[in-house]
């Protein structure tokens, strides 16, 4: 397997970012920023959609105690629905990258959108989370933290198994709105059901 590469402009205090949740129906919208020191490595590190569940859960705390600092916001289905989703997104990152100290020298992001934070310059990278050691880590921040308040609000509403589907579109969810209606944690601004393609007689 290929190692990830640790750095993309050369520069000390390079932060990656990343986000969870987007194409959901239900919870927040998930992101993580961190820096790793310059000379990390780690093999089993990759885009977090790439990994085990096992595999996610053993490398956070790696993660964790590795990164020279890092953070993680949810940004909740009421602000999605008011912003829409790539901004609330986009201002998930913003957020966790404010919070960062050291600040970053350099803000390489997952994905082809971002808005400036700061002045500090940043870099667009499609796919970066499965090119870039600090975006595979903020992907996996960003999904096991998720994750992790998926579960906890299934506890309140176990009809939708979000333990199980994690608020993304799955039959079985669908069927569950159908069936009980929406809740608080749903995004009202998204196709909570696909249209009727059938006409029932």
């Amino acid at each position: 397997m290929l190692m990830l590469l640790n750095s993309y402009s050369n520069l000390n205090f390079e932060c990656g970012t990343d986000e969870a949740g987007r194409g959901c129906l239900a919870g927040p919208v998930t992101a993580a920023a961190l820096i790793l020191p310059e000379d990390f490595l780690n093999e089993l590190l990759n885009d977090s959609k790439q990994l085990s569940e096992k595999n996610r859960d053993f490398l956070r705390p790696v993660i964790e105690e590795n990164a020279l600092c890092y953070s993680v916001t949810h940004i909740e289905p009421g602000i999605i629905d008011e912003i829409n989703i790539l901004n609330a997104s986009i201002h998930a990152m913003q957020e966790c990258i404010k919070k960062l100290n050291p600040i970053p020298n350099y803000i390489i992001v997952d994905g082809n959108r971002f808005k400036p934070v700061a002045n500090i310059p940043h870099s667009c990278i499609i796919k970066g989370d499965s090119k870039y050691l600090s975006i595979a880590a903020a992907s996996i921040l960003a999904k096991t933290y998720r994750d992790e308040y998926m579960n906890q609000i299934h506890e309140e509403f176990p009809m939708y198994n979000w333990k199980q589907n994690k608020g993304y579109p799955t039959k079985e969810h669908r069927e569950a709105i159908k069936k009980y209606g929406t809740t608080k944690y749903h995004r009202m601004s998204f196709r909570l059901l696909p249209e009727q393609l059938e006409i029932e007689f």
